[in-house]
């Protein structure tokens, strides 16, 4: 009897181990199918795509311009304007929108335009209801400081310091500014980009110019350029971001097409995973036309 019971434990020992023997080469090819994948999809991803800075061909000046915001299907939701001062080579530029729920968005920037646009700094306030993340974020490109503001789910404070080195051809708050400068015929065009969501990250913008579409005016007709622009978050970052569904949707923006460039309208999320907001020119109404019909409209 005692014979049969060594026989029947060593038989149960060798098919543990065997069982452990199975796990454990199980266990390492998935490591080894995972570690194949890793190197295919770092052969996959395409090299870094190399940014430009933007050489200036229509020098900047004094300007003031009243603005509306709209959602993507058309409804007011703010009124604001754009104020621009120089001051030799430098640009002082400030974008504001006041929203009907009391809501603020106000981005103020300060680049150079010697030769080439250079971003200095720019800073960016945005809080209210309309805003699902309200956050405060300054960007001093000399010093490369970056400093963010901002709440949490829960609405605790947090404030975040960082030190980077910040390209020269960064666009924050500059965009529309460069895509009257691109060069003409460029198939695309290349830009760096802070994206703060809120932590900072350097990413490209890819700008394309996507078809020329009319748009009248007293009579007239008139031919704007439509630009994609698209944000390539790069590596293996990107390539998650595209497959989890977290790639930042396109934005696009209207400029005025031939010898004298203008803005027309822009269109995209002002702050990660809100929603697509419009910017249109706007005149202001005297106020005799607000006491009247046309003006109650």
């Amino acid at each position: 009897m005692d014979g049969r019971n060594t026989m029947i434990r060593a038989a149960s020992a060798r098919k543990k181990r065997a069982g452990s023997n199975r796990i454990a080469n199980e266990a390492g090819w998935k490591c080894f199918s995972g570690l194949i994948a890793l190197i295919a999809l770092a052969f996959a991803i395409p090299g870094a795509l190399k940014s430009e800075s933007i050489a200036v061909r229509h020098v900047e000046g004094i300007s003031y311009g009243f603005l509306v915001l709209r959602t993507a299907e058309g409804k007011v939701i703010a009124y604001g304007d754009q104020a621009q001062d120089v001051h030799g080579s430098r640009v002082e530029s400030r974008l504001t929108f006041r929203f009907k729920d009391g809501s603020f968005y106000q981005e103020t920037t300060e680049y150079s335009e010697r030769r080439q646009f250079r971003l200095l700094k720019d800073h960016v306030v945005q809080k209210g209801p309309s805003f699902k993340h309200p956050m405060e974020s300054s960007i001093d490109v000399p010093s490369g400081t970056v400093s963010v503001r901002y709440k949490e789910d829960n609405g605790q404070e947090k404030f975040l310091k960082k030190h980077l080195s910040l390209p020269s051809d960064l666009a924050n708050g500059i965009t529309t500014t460069l895509l009257k400068d691109l060069r003409p015929g460029a198939a695309s065009t290349t830009v760096s980009y802070l994206a703060v969501t809120p932590e900072p990250q350097l990413v490209k913008l890819v700008i394309t110019p996507a078809d020329t579409e009319n748009f009248s005016f007293g009579g007239h007709t008139f031919k704007t350029t439509r630009y994609v622009l698209k944000v390539d978050i790069g590596g293996v970052k990107g390539v998650m971001a595209k497959v989890i569904g977290k790639q930042p949707p396109d934005r696009y923006c209207w400029i005025l097409a031939g010898q004298h460039p203008a803005f027309i309208k822009y269109q995209g999320q002002f702050e990660q995973g809100g929603p697509a907001w419009r910017i249109e020119l706007a005149s202001p109404l005297h106020e005799g036309e607000l006491q009247s019909p046309a003006g109650k409209k």
